[in-house]
Order: structure tokens, then C-alpha cells, then sequence
């Protein structure tokens, strides 16, 4: 009689089956983490020491260097002589000082030339108000008498044409019983009474002579003074 339980055929490999594990799941390690953290803070401990490092070697060579170019520059001073630089500095102080003060200055006197050259002889004028607020504004203010009104006309014509006076205006014109009283306001041009102007026009002016300086050759009048004796020829008779 055949059995109730019968066993189970044989297997046909000799490769054993995967048999179920049974039991707990197997969880990473939080090692490894830990470990690359502790790398990480390694590589930029090391990254961080090497810039302070590089920092503070390089803040040395600046300070070498500046040093070492503040050293070159004394000798450079020393070398130049800084006193007679300082009197060279001086100099050149004096002479921008003389040159502003040649330039702004004025010479009134080329105003008196001009009134007196171009003063017809029926006119005269007894007082003058000379009004200077800077070198580019002056004003003249005159009272005078003339023959007639005639005269007065000349002299204004005269007056603007001479260059010096500017836009002349003659008012309060009164006919009395020694002439005819007026008065007289204009400006004055700047230029015309700039003291270096007027003496650049005056050595432009200076005939120039054949050697090329208006001062090489000597005044009319006046001997030229006799050349110096020859020294006697070598080897000649010294007379004692």
C-alpha cells in the first residue's frame, strides 16, 4: 500500500537554490560619512594655512620692496643737492612773482603822451579823474574849455582815432564867457598801457644793426677804444 506522504523527486542539478534569508535587513555604516568630513576639513585646514602663508610672505616682499624704493630715492635726492635745489626753487618763485607783476602792470604815462600829442591848442582841460576798478576797467572823467564847439568836435575825432582813448563822450557843454566848458568821459584801452607791451613795442622798434644786436655797435660820437698791443712773437727780443 502506497504511502500517504511521498517524497519528493531528487533534484535535477547540483546548483544549490537561493534559499530565503530570513532575519534582519543589513543598514549602511555612517563611517565613511564621518570619514569624508574629516577630509574635507583637512583639505581646507591645509588650503587656508597655505593663503595665510602666501599672504604674509607677500606682505613682506611689499614692505622689502617699498622699503628698498624709499632707500633709491634718497640717494637720488642726496645726489641732486637738494640746497641748491631749494635756491633754484626759490628763484623760479621770484621770477613767476616778477613776471605776474610786469604783466598786470600799467604805465600812465603812455596815456599823458597821447593827451599831449593829440590836445589841440583851443582846447584845454583843467581837471582829471582817473577811475580803475582792475587792469581791464579804467575810466577817465576831465573837465575842460575849448574856443568853440568846433574845437570840440575835432577833439573828439582826434581823442578816437588815437587809440588810446576809447568811446569818448563829451557832455555838459556850456558856452560861458572865457569859452565853451565841457566834460569829458571814455574809457581807457588796457592794452595800450600795458607796461610790457609797450616795451616790446619799443625794442621791436630799435633799428638793428649789421652784426645783429642794436647795442654791438658804438654810439655815435664816441671813439671806439684802441686793440691791445700784440704780445711779441716767440723766440723775439725781450726788452727789460
Amino acid at each position: 500500500m502506497p504511502s500517504a506522504n511521498p517524497s519528493p523527486p531528487p533534484p535535477s542539478s547540483f546548483i544549490p537554490r537561493e534559499m530565503p534569508v530570513h532575519g534582519p535587513a543589513l543598514r549602511p555604516s555612517g563611517r565613511g560619512l564621518a570619514d569624508l568630513l574629516v577630509l574635507s576639513s583637512v583639505v581646507l585646514f591645509v588650503a587656508s594655512a597655505a593663503l595665510a602663508a602666501g599672504v604674509f610672505l607677500y606682505d613682506q616682499y611689499l614692505q622689502s620692496s617699498a622699503a628698498s624704493k624709499v632707500e633709491q630715492l634718497e640717494r637720488a635726492k642726496a645726489a641732486f643737492e637738494p640746497a641748491l635745489i631749494h635756491e633754484l626753487t626759490r628763484l623760479d618763485d621770484r621770477l613767476r612773482s616778477a613776471s605776474e607783476i610786469l604783466t598786470g602792470h600799467m604805465a600812465p604815462t603812455a596815456f599823458f603822451r597821447m593827451l599831449e600829442q593829440n590836445t589841440i591848442e583851443n582846447v584845454g582841460f583843467k581837471t582829471l579823474n582817473f577811475e580803475s576798478q582792475d587792469a581791464q576797467n579804467m575810466t577817465i572823467k576831465m573837465e575842460g574849455v575849448a574856443q568853440s564847439v568846433n574845437s570840440i568836435a575835432l577833439q573828439a575825432d582826434l581823442f578816437s582815432k588815437g587809440g588810446v582813448v576809447t568811446s569818448p563822450i563829451f557832455s555838459n557843454i556850456d558856452r560861458e564867457v572865457d569859452g565853451v566848458h565841457f566834460s569829458l568821459s571814455a574809457l581807457l584801452d588796457p592794452s595800450s598801457v600795458n607796461y610790457v607791451q609797450l616795451v616790446g613795442a619799443a625794442a621791436s622798434a630799435l633799428p638793428a644793426s649789421p652784426q645783429g644786436s642794436p647795442f654791438d655797435a658804438p654810439a655815435q660820437g664816441v671813439e671806439a677804444p684802441a686793440p691791445p698791443p700784440t704780445p711779441p712773437a716767440s723766440g723775439g727780443t725781450n726788452i727789460d
